[in-house]
């Protein structure tokens, strides 16, 4: 019986990096249709928004499953619990890479996207993403207290984009494109 069940837990992680993964792909995608204006990238990010979706349907049954069938206890319900939280976030940042996609297809083009440290906000909320997956499913608290870190400098980040927008509208720049900008590093510091 313990065996079927820790073959269920090693599925849970298997599915949770792949959700990972997902994710991941939906935040470049977003960022690289965004940056490079390149909106043949777009519905991609939506059909991975749906994969995200539908992966979290799939690791909540298998976490609903563990827990009415085996009814764990200690560690074994901890990993359950956070699996299932875990999920819930990752939805959300597939959700926010759709957003960042659907500002992308709507905003004017640009040159101030490349006066602000956008690159930079997209790949480390790339890399916190990644990184946050993999210290779960390994149990790697060095790991995880590596992502917490890097959150500050996501903030940061957005910080820095916000003081530029705020100059650039006071120079003359459109301050629609200034906020579109500001939402997409808002999503970014969100995924973070």
């Amino acid at each position: 019986m313990r065996n079927r069940f820790d073959e269920e837990l090693s599925r849970l992680n298997v599915e949770l990096i792949k959700m990972g993964a997902l994710c991941e792909e939906a935040i470049s995608l977003a960022a690289r249709a965004f940056l490079d204006d390149d909106e043949a990238l777009l519905p991609k990010v939506f059909q991975t928004d749906s994969e995200i979706d539908r992966k979290e349907r799939e690791i909540e049954a298998l976490c609903m499953r563990l827990l009415l069938q085996q009814q764990p206890v200690a560690r074994d319900l901890r990993v359950i619990s956070s699996a299932l939280k875990m999920i819930s976030d990752m939805e959300r940042i597939g959700d926010q890479a759709a957003d960042i996609a659907e500002i992308a297809r709507d905003m004017e083009h640009s040159d101030l996207q490349n006066r602000v440290p956008m690159e930079k906000m997209a790949l480390a909320a790339i890399g916190m993403v990644t990184d946050s997956v993999d210290s779960f499913v390994r149990g790697d608290l060095e790991l995880a207290h590596s992502v917490i870190a890097r959150d500050d400098q996501v903030d940061d980040l957005f910080l820095q984009v916000r003081r530029k927008l705020t100059e650039l509208i006071g120079a003359g720049e459109s301050g629609e494109i200034c906020l579109d900008l500001l939402m997409i590093a808002k999503y970014f510091e969100r995924i973070g």
